[in-house]
């Protein structure tokens, strides 16, 4: 059902892009956007493991600094028949984790020092696990796809709105050949970015249900990896992450930029208690944990 969902909700994204380009500068526009679009997915697809690994100082840890956590790397790798993914660790004291990469193949984990430092092994496991149910799901270049295309609807909005200004002295020609409505242009200014931003939530919160019942399934045992969701859940409210933007806050396990009121509902994770919810069910139907 979340899988269908999702392709449901990139549609519509896609739509609102197009949509947002046509309404804008009629024909071109929806040219523009599909060209942006394009432009930005395709840098996206080939750069942007390295990009965010970069923005957080993730370094690439060795076997033998970090043995435990290659060791339960390797393993869920095998369990899940993945390629080993490269590790990495954030010298970052709130405790968190991500994954990246545009295939298995090409996939890296990443966790906080943070982390490893708050969480027993097999809540380590647990985290580790949701994260290679990300990789397995594809879900590293589904969220880069809907992140671009969100951020290029706002690009164009923006763009529009400096053309709003500084275009005011453009013949009728132009204005019949180009943007429709102008009424519809203004709208598609003010609602196109919002509507984006509410889609791309929409997807991520999805993504995040199915990556911990991938890893609840992987690791076998899903009170470990709730255990850990409350965890990291406390410990994000106390100390929230000090590097990085809070447009890639969709990688993370727990969103490390998390704040009340409003902000929660642009948020791109569900409720924490609601995904721990879900997998103390998990657990009451019979998951045992693995030795």
């Amino acid at each position: 059902m979340n899988r269908v969902k999702t392709a449901m909700l990139l549609a519509t994204l896609t739509a609102v892009l197009l949509w947002t380009g046509q309404t804008l500068a009629g024909g071109s526009g929806f040219v523009t956007a599909l060209a942006l679009a394009g432009l930005m997915n395709f840098s996206a697809y080939w750069w942007s493991d390295k990009l965010v690994l970069r923005m957080y100082g993730a370094r690439e840890a060795t076997e033998a600094e970090a043995p435990a956590l290659h060791s339960i790397v390797r393993d869920l790798a095998r369990r899940g028949g993945l390629p080993m993914p490269r590790v990495y660790v954030i010298p970052e004291d709130a405790p968190n984790a991500f994954a990246t990469g545009r295939s298995p193949d090409r996939a890296a984990v990443a966790v906080t020092e943070g982390l490893m430092r708050l969480l027993d092994r097999n809540e380590l496991a647990g985290v580790i696990a949701h994260e290679l149910g990300h990789v397995k799901n594809r879900d590293t270049l589904i969220m880069t796809v809907t992140a671009t295309i969100a951020g290029a609807v706002s690009m164009l909005a923006n763009i529009a709105q400096w053309g709003l200004l500084f275009g005011a002295g453009r013949s009728s020609e132009d204005s019949d050949e180009g943007s429709g409505h102008p009424v519809a242009g203004l709208l598609g200014i003010m609602l196109a970015p919002l509507a984006a931003l509410l889609i791309q939530t929409a997807i991520s919160r999805s993504r995040e249900f199915l990556a911990d019942e991938a890893g609840a399934r992987l690791s076998g045992d899903p009170l470990s990896l709730a255990s850990a969701l409350r965890k990291i859940e406390a410990w994000s409210r106390e100390l929230p992450m000090t590097a990085g933007s809070p447009a890639t806050a969709h990688l993370f396990i727990i969103n490390p930029f998390s704040g009340g009121g409003l902000i929660r509902l642009f948020s791109t994770h569900p409720p924490t208690e609601a995904r721990i919810a879900r997998l103390e069910a998990l657990a009451a139907q019979g998951f045992a944990r693995r030795s």
